[in-house]
């Protein structure tokens, strides 16, 4: 169980009124004072594993005394325990040693992000446009529309859909796709950047989501231990460790929250990499938010018993 008490103190006189900026999440953790971030982000990740574990050994509910994590519903610690990275695992595992259609199939699978679709296809589908397009409509939804945004994309002059980008443009255009990641050299944020010089898009976490997904598979392309972007939901938590710590950039705070795995959390399962923390601020973001009263045990926040073992 989170220590609550000893970390944090709230301050009674703040606005929970979040901006309507471009980042709805920055101003999620205003008002909030934490001790340590670091120590809160250890906490938090300790305690995320332990429910995973007793939940995945077949302990009865509720596997923590923590009320936050017993009402809300937060992913793994590890993205490869989630039920929607297993998904995308599946899925594209057969194309690994065509990097073309590998990268088609992962930027279709983040555009889709939702499991169920993704476990009701196989992959020979991406390449016939019309009979994707007829099954995912079938599939109503056929994409997770809440879990990030996800904009139209612009291709040489031409605004596509979130639909007609996942059905058809990117069986089109996979070969410039390609092109464009392998000459970023392994690097996940000049890849990312490469690609969204073609897209246009403000918000480009899918862009980036599945530029990350292509190191579980081919690591020679895109390095695991890459620095990369910085999601909009992780903005708020990354600042506040990266102010403790007096660095200049989530880079740098990343680097600096791996090295000290090893001291916080010496018993994790793997070591982290960059992606692990830009990930687990975000999910501390939305912990610390309940908190702060600025993210409310609503709608597709509120766990319930019966859901897959990530989202607890």
């Amino acid at each position: 169980m989170i220590k609550i008490s000893r970390k944090i103190k709230i301050k009674t006189a703040r606005s929970t009124q979040i901006s309507e900026s471009h980042n709805p999440y920055a101003a999620a953790l205003d008002g909030l004072v934490l001790d340590d971030p670091v120590v809160a982000f250890f906490d938090f990740c300790r305690e995320r594993e332990q429910i995973r574990f007793l939940r995945e050994s077949g302990a009865p509910a509720p596997w923590t005394e923590d009320a936050i994590f017993q009402q809300g519903r937060f992913l793994n610690v590890f993205r490869e325990d989630d039920r929607g990275s297993k998904a995308i695992l599946r899925f594209a595992k057969p194309l690994t040693d065509d990097l073309p259609a590998l990268i088609h199939a992962l930027f279709f699978a983040r555009w889709c992000n939702r499991q169920e679709t993704l476990d009701a296809l196989s992959h020979s589908i991406l390449d016939e446009p019309r009979r994707l397009r007829q099954t995912l409509e079938t599939l109503q939804p056929w994409c997770n529309v809440t879990a990030y945004p996800v904009e139209s994309v612009c291709w040489e002059g031409v605004l596509y859909s979130r639909f007609d980008a996942a059905t058809t443009l990117f069986r089109k255009i996979k070969e410039p796709l390609t092109r464009a990641i392998t000459g970023a050299d392994g690097d996940v944020i000049r890849a990312t950047r490469e690609v969204n010089a073609f897209f246009g898009m403000q918000n480009d976490f899918p862009i980036f989501m599945a530029i990350i997904d292509l190191a579980w598979f081919r690591p020679d392309v895109i390095d695991p231990a890459s620095h990369v972007p910085t999601g909009i939901g992780a903005v708020a938590f990354l600042d506040r460790i990266q102010k403790h710590f007096g660095l200049d950039s989530h880079q740098q705070t990343c680097d600096r929250v791996i090295a000290l795995q090893r001291e916080y959390w010496p018993e994790a399962k793997r070591a982290f990499q960059p992606i692990d923390v830009e990930y687990l601020s975000c999910e501390c973001r939305k912990y610390y938010s309940y908190i702060n009263g600025t993210k409310l045990f609503e709608g597709k926040n509120v766990f319930r018993a019966g859901r897959s073992a990530d989202n607890q």
